[in-house]
């Protein structure tokens, strides 16, 4: 992964020892063996570093560092998407012209950090779609901030408190949304934003946010070429220098790359896929249909349940906050296999469905939408006479539907959420849900629904899975597992000029009535196998809850960090036992979720939070709130 870390105290702030600057980069390298070049410097109160596992870059002079880690390349005056990538001293000459503005004009995959002494003045920023983590923090006059949580603790005294409000979002979410994070007084950069500290005080903008094109309508032969031509484009960039290879898991997104990667490279693409031997789970069958189509050198491995008891710890160790997305494991197992290959940057097709509509809950949410949109005088018509009817056959099911179609979006979206259906109150102790707002991760669904700007369902949709399923789920989810593997992961099908050409289809493009990726799907016939097109989605689902069942080691590692889990007063222990029994030999997959989840919860304060030995008591789990005066200005 490598990365950057660094500090910028203001005028009047305690100067820090330069020398930390080796330990919290050491911390960045400490999964993937990357080169730790600490091009460090300080002076004047600022001080920056970068680990080059990936590109990274620093830049010093005049009073200014400049820490680049990524590509960024730069927009306008004729120049196109895949220009040259502008290194750090670039970066600092258009900045001292341009202030915050240059922002707006980088594309590519980056996270950069300005910290200029001469002006007062520090500036942190990530690319559009969020590919490349950054979280800060305020100590007093002093902005702290790493691509590692972990990479702050060495200036961190003492050791930030949890926040407990970020602990029910984890529940919630199965992972930690942005801008929030699991340390009170420490956040993340969301998808095309930065933030700035200057006389103290700290504030955030958007340098980019997506705007869609809603009345476009050319035809899908039109557009064919168009959109070949860009995917390809961002498959050459992302496959320029050392050896790579991508993962296939048979769906069209990996499959779409599998196939260009052969033909940029002009040579056989390397692809990895993870099987499992349980009913259900394993998509293998798809990986070979593609392979075979498109001549790739295909690498396959079947995880068993001791390879994730193996993997477990592992996985919460790479995620600096807890994260409950049980796909991390099979992602790891899947890069570890091509590193083993001599890969050494892994492509991976994130962001297809939530660029060309591909979740099938979009489809779901458009037929609810048939009846939530009709006129109110019509439904007002239809409402009493059907909820007349006894609630049983057709009648029952209208019924629901109804009562489903009738919720607000995006409070409608979360109606399967596990959390919801459970009960808050059923899971947590009453004296921590004394100390949270349980509305809070729907409100926040809620502003970021509202503030998209796009005028249909389906783009609506798509703008707020950007952030929650992709940039605070997905990209996480494959990054840290091939940080954990010791390979860089690159997104092609986030690469900006596909994701501008997303943005212009048209909404039926991307949801047919209920066809899912319709324009993706029939640009692609000719090209993609048929019974890749036509397949269902599955993806790199774990079968974690019937392992749990036939599996003694799960069952071991699962039981026991719930017993610890209980003694933090965090989950009511009564549910704990409710849930490993009853629910769980109900519905092994449905309740299996929540058990990881938890799981994974227990495992991460083990792996991050607990400074005691091996055997120490678990801490129960307390919270300070952020410094109010130094975030007063942050926006939502």
């Amino acid at each position: 992964m490598a990365g950057l870390c660094g500090w910028f105290t203001g005028p009047g702030g305690t100067a820090i020892d330069p020398q930390v600057i080796a330990p919290m980069t050491r911390r960045l390298a400490r999964f993937d063996d990357a080169t730790v070049r600490v091009a460090a410097a300080a002076f004047g109160g600022v001080g920056v570093a970068v680990a080059r596992g990936d590109v990274a870059d620093l830049f010093a002079g005049a009073g200014k560092l400049v820490a680049v880690w990524g590509s960024p390349a730069l927009t306008g005056e004729g120049k196109a998407h895949g220009s040259e990538p502008l290194g750090p001293a670039a970066i600092a000459e258009h900045h001292a012209q341009e202030g915050p503005a240059l922002f707006a004009r980088l594309t590519g995959s980056f996270a950069i950090a300005i910290l200029d002494a001469g002006r007062g003045e520090a500036l942190l920023a990530v690319d559009r779609m969020g590919t490349r983590p950054l979280g800060y923090g305020v100590q007093g006059r002093t902005l702290l901030f790493g691509s590692r949580f972990d990479a702050l603790e060495a200036l961190v005294t003492p050791r930030p408190e949890i926040d407990r409000q970020a602990i029910f979002d984890y529940v919630y979410h199965h992972m930690v949304p942005a801008p929030d994070s699991i340390h009170a007084g420490f956040c993340r950069l969301q998808p095309g934003e930065y933030v700035a500290l200057r006389d103290g005080k700290v504030t955030t903008g958007r340098h980019w946010q997506m705007r869609f094109t809603e009345d476009d309508v050319r035809t899908v032969p039109e557009l064919k070429d168009e959109f070949f031509r860009v995917v390809k484009d961002s498959v050459r960039r992302a496959a320029a220098g050392g050896a790579v290879g991508a993962f296939l898991s048979g769906g069209t997104d990996s499959s779409t790359i599998a196939g260009l990667l052969g033909e940029v490279t002009g040579e056989a693409a390397r692809t990895y896929s993870i099987g499992f031997d349980a009913a259900g789970y394993d998509e293998m069958a798809y990986a070979r249909i593609a392979s075979k189509h498109f001549g790739t050198r295909h690498h396959e491995y079947y995880v068993t349940p001791d390879d994730v008891v193996a993997a477990i710890p592992l996985i919460a160790a790479v995620h600096d906050q807890p994260f409950g997305n049980s796909s991390a494991v099979p992602a790891y197992f899947c890069a570890r296999m091509a590193r083993e290959d001599g890969v050494a940057t892994m492509l991976g097709g994130d962001g297809g469905d939530e660029l060309f509509g591909g979740n099938e809950r979009y489809a779901k949410q458009h037929l609810y939408s048939l009846y939530s949109d009709l006129p109110p005088a019509l439904r007002r018509l239809i409402g009493p006479v059907a909820f007349a009817l006894p609630a049983l056959g057709v009648a029952g099911k209208a019924q629901r539907y109804m009562r489903h179609a009738m919720q607000p979006m995006p409070a409608r979206y979360e109606n399967y959420n596990l959390l919801e259906r459970l009960g808050a109150g059923n899971v947590f102790t009453a004296d921590f849900l004394a100390t949270v707002d349980r509305e809070a991760p729907r409100a926040a669904l809620a502003r970021r629904y509202d503030e998209t700007g796009a005028a249909t369902l389906i783009n609506r949709m798509l703008a707020l899975d950007f952030k929650y399923t992709l940039a605070d789920n997905d990209l996480p989810k494959v990054s840290g597992s091939c940080e954990l593997a010791g390979v860089s992961a690159r997104y092609p099908l986030l690469d900006d000029a596909v994701v501008e050409f997303s943005a212009r289809l048209a909404p039926r493009m991307k949801l047919n009535g209920t066809r899912l990726r319709w324009f993706f799907k029939e640009a692609s016939r000719g090209f993609l196998p048929e019974a890749i097109i036509d397949k269902t989605k599955h993806g790199f689902g774990l079968p974690f809850g019937p392992w749990l069942h036939a599996h003694a080691g799960m069952r071991a590692i699962a039981m026991d960090s719930l017993s610890d889990l209980k003694q933090r007063r965090i989950v009511r222990p009564e549910f704990i036992d409710e849930l490993t029994t009853e629910r769980v030999r109900a519905h092994a997959g449905y309740y299996g979720s929540m058990v990881w989840v938890l799981m994974m919860l227990e495992q991460w304060f083990r792996q991050h939070h607990d400074a005691g030995a091996r055997g120490a008591r678990p801490a129960a789990i307390h919270t300070v709130a952020p410094d109010a005066a130094a975030f007063a200005s942050r926006t939502a």
